[in-house]
């Protein structure tokens, strides 16, 4: 096994973009179909026809050497004979009952079973056991199958409560859209060519896969952060089963060993709504709290800093606002009476200039030293939080450009957020240290010796959050 066949993250790259081109808008269903099929499970893509799911299930045929390809669409009227082959009358003869099952779904790689919920009972039951244990009954032998995965089709999630079983069966389930309107005009152009086919996956680079994947390394921070996921999906009301956190945990280290990690990593956490999910509509609440609360993808609010740099400002404006006192007041006005009509604007400024520089309050050294002392204490909390910040940034930076089956919109959308994080606070810390360079430049009067003001109040307790 040591000496088997590794699989090299560029031609996995190489692979996606073929099975992407031309499938507008299915980037995360490409990747999550391939990754499921890497991993061993099975995918259901959830939408209304003529989405692209047949032709997508279609393409990942050609993703693994020697896989056999087998497709139905599912009725109440389907009988077993149409999925798992005729009877066969020789064995009958000799009171056995055997099916042929060469060219069904018993002896396929890549299987797609379009509206796979609108089959009856007796064909779910046989497929309950063909899809988790990979075997099939025939007769009174089970057979192993070499099913790879099976894309499932459905317009709707099943409501009935009997067809829950099978649903579970489906690890990943990935809501298909009609394009957008912004693909609209890509989408009349398509000509429906290929790109030259990419090099299919081996038997034995799947075996290897399987083995590197076994030895991923779950570390406890993946640990906690599975678990925080378990109890924001318990308040939800969703249910997740034992046997869903097991593969779904499969399924991240398949992800990491695919690209080449020992470990699983944070980056990898974005497939967790598509695993824990019960219904379409709760794809988008789970995935809003994965990508805000697991991978830091939202910008930073900053409110307690914000605050503190209002209360500073405004405090500055109060304290460098010109003395109004009478005598000073009518000097002014003259100034600017006879700058403007008898002497020209320039005489005006200077005059005005010479006035308000003598109208400017002065402080003592220990006021001006109170608020640049109180200042450097904001901004030493604020660095505080921008040196793990940057850490974060980089660190997430690091794993994008090897995030394999991170789909670009939302690799893009996290590398923006954790940039606007560090824009905010950066330009919060300039503002501060703007208005300390005021507080420091203030004039200071040696004959005043009064105490040291009050501190300026800005809800500290904030800080701290």
């Amino acid at each position: 096994m040591d000496n088997a066949p590794a699989l090299d993250p560029a031609r996995l790259r190489a692979l996606i973009a073929r099975l992407e081109h031309g499938l507008l808008e299915r980037e995360d269903a490409v990747r999550l179909a391939l990754l499921a099929a890497l991993a061993g499970e099975h995918v259901l893509l959830i939408g209304p026809p003529g989405t692209a799911k047949s032709a997508l299930a279609r393409r990942l045929q050609h993703a693994f050497e020697g896989a056999r390809w087998f497709e139905r669409l599912l009725t109440r009227f389907s009988v077993p004979e149409e999925l798992f082959g005729p009877l066969s009358l020789k064995a009958l003869e000799d009171d056995r009952y055997e099916r042929l099952t060469e060219g069904y779904l018993p002896t396929a790689g890549i299987a797609f079973l379009d509206e796979v919920f609108k089959a009856n009972s007796a064909i779910l039951n046989a497929l309950l056991t063909l899809l988790n244990e990979r075997e099939f009954d025939n007769g009174c032998e089970r057979m192993q199958t070499p099913l790879v995965c099976v894309v499932g089709a459905t317009n709707e999630v099943p409501a009935d409560e009997s067809l829950q079983a099978f649903y579970d069966r489906f690890l990943l389930r990935v809501p298909v859209r009609p394009v957008s309107d912004a693909g609209f005009a890509a989408l009349l152009a398509l000509d429906g060519t290929l790109p030259d086919t990419a090099l299919p996956i081996t038997p034995a680079e799947r075996k290897a896969l399987i083995a590197a994947r076994d030895a991923v390394v779950l570390e406890a921070e993946m640990l906690d952060a599975l678990a925080a996921a378990r109890h924001f999906v318990r308040d939800q009301a969703i249910t997740v089963s034992d046997r869903r956190w097991r593969q779904t945990v499969g399924l991240l280290k398949t992800a990491a060993a695919s690209s080449g990690r020992g470990a699983v990593s944070r980056i990898d956490l974005w497939l967790l709504p598509y695993c824990l999910a019960e219904q379409p509509a709760q794809l988008a609440v789970l995935s809003d709290w994965v990508h805000a609360t697991l991978l830091g993808a939202q910008p930073l609010e900053a409110a307690w800093l914000t605050r503190a740099v209002e209360a500073f400002e405004q405090q500055f404006g109060i304290e460098c606002q010109p003395r109004q006192d009478d005598g000073e007041s009518g000097k002014m006005a003259l100034a600017h009476a006879i700058g403007g009509l008898e002497q020209g604007p320039g005489v005006a400024r200077m005059v005005t200039a010479s006035l308000e520089a003598r109208m400017l309050p002065r402080y003592g050294a220990r006021h001006i030293a109170a608020r640049v002392s109180q200042l450097d204490e904001v901004l030493a909390r604020a660095h505080e939080h921008l040196q793990p910040l940057r850490a974060r940034a980089a660190a997430m930076g690091q794993a994008l450009q090897q995030a394999l089956w991170l789909p670009p919109a939302l690799a893009a959308q996290i590398a923006a957020a954790h940039a606007d994080s560090l824009r905010t606070l950066e330009a919060l810390i300039a503002r501060l240290q703007a208005v300390r360079a005021d507080f420091a430049t203030l004039p200071i009067d040696a004959a005043v010796t009064d105490p040291a003001p009050a501190p300026v109040r800005w809800s500290e307790a904030a800080a701290t959050a």
